[in-house]
């Protein structure tokens, strides 16, 4: 039997972090043991989130490393970009293990994380350190490190329903567009007006067009895929729902590749990885089929008069997208069944 690892999320304020003490309430062998917020420091988190109330009813901890490693042996960072830079060289220079969901430590070039997000970068040598964790991807790299990067939400609906067919050389990587649908939820939970109830509801709208922070992430892990240089369209759009990632994918096929060889390819690609589901030829999921879940699923229909392929792939943002994935990591970490705690249905209607 595995022993007992102990978990201190910082950032327990925000929806992702919120999600990960909901998640791991149930884990096997993690116990989350500190809530830290910066914001909300002595008070507690059932004060905010009143659905808390029976599951964590602890003081939130402010952020402090020595504070930290006399009550963890692994940090998640659920922080906004700009503060996990910061913090996790302090973290793990303290000894502890660090899995960050901020997209600080995502790019391995401070110059092309300064262009798209804005801020300072990390120092090179903890970007060189952090392994990306998309686990169905580098799971080998994630199992037994002790600093990973999770993936964006947006990257991993992406990344998971076009790495295959890049790396086997089933579509031309110059022509693959992303058409990205997201629930209110991803944008988090401060307030802005392009949150507001009567800005969303009954509303339909495309953002950060050629400008998603996303972009560099997955062109990285695709140009990683293909052996080569790749570039992508990816635009992004606001849904008025809750939760669900929906990546809506086109790129021209190469060598006349059928729904079916598509099919058998994800299939075996994926073979063994519980999270990725593949859907028979002419059923394509939704976003309800997989909330809150840390399924995504992916489904695709050829088109032989236009020669291109449409790949869907749907994903719950705060589970797979988030939480669910960084105890996805947590679990390579530690040695653990990557499925480990995470053995749940998605929640349907």
């Amino acid at each position: 039997m595995a022993s007992k690892v102990n978990v201190a999320i910082v950032g327990s304020t925000g929806y992702g972090g919120v999600e990960l003490i909901r998640l791991l309430a149930s884990h096997p062998y993690a116990e989350v043991t500190s809530v830290v917020s910066s914001s909300s420091a002595g008070s507690p988190i059932a004060e905010g989130y009143p659905h808390l109330t029976e599951i964590r009813t602890d003081v939130l901890d402010d952020v402090d490393p020595a504070l930290l490693k006399s009550k963890a042996d692994v940090v998640i960072t659920a922080t906004p970009a700009g503060v996990a830079s910061k913090l996790a060289p302090s973290l793990l220079e303290a000894g502890l293990k660090v899995i960050d969901m901020s997209g600080d430590f995502r790019l391995k070039s401070r110059e092309v994380y300064e262009r798209w997000y804005k801020k300072e970068p990390a120092e090179q040598r903890y970007l060189d350190k952090a392994v990306f964790g998309l686990a169905e991807v580098y799971g080998d790299a994630v199992r037994g490190a002790d600093f990973i990067s999770n993936p964006g939400c947006y990257s991993t609906a992406s990344l998971l329903g076009l790495v295959p067919a890049v790396k086997e050389g089933f579509i031309d990587p110059s022509t693959i567009i992303i058409d990205a649908k997201s629930g209110v939820s991803g944008a988090g939970r401060g307030v802005s007006l392009g949150n507001h109830f009567s800005e969303v509801n009954e509303n339909f709208k495309a953002y950060k067009i050629n400008q998603h922070q996303h972009i560099p992430e997955i062109e990285m892990v695709l140009s990683d895929a293909a052996g080569k240089p790749v570039t992508t369209t990816f635009t992004t759009h606001l849904v008025p729902m809750t939760r669900g990632i929906m990546s809506t994918i086109y790129a021209s096929v190469i060598g006349g590749r059928t729904e079916e060889d598509f099919i058998g390819l994800y299939r075996h690609y994926y073979e063994g990885r519980r999270f990725v589901r593949i859907r028979p030829k002419g059923i394509w999921p939704a976003t309800k089929e997989v909330w809150g879940s840390n399924y995504t699923d992916i489904g695709f229909a050829v088109d032989e008069r236009t020669g291109r392929v449409t790949i869907v792939s749907v994903l719950d943002n705060l589970v797979k997208g988030a939480a669910g994935q960084a105890i996805q990591n947590l679990n390579l970490m530690m040695g653990w069944d990557e499925t480990t705690g995470l053995n749940f249905v998605p929640a349907y209607p």
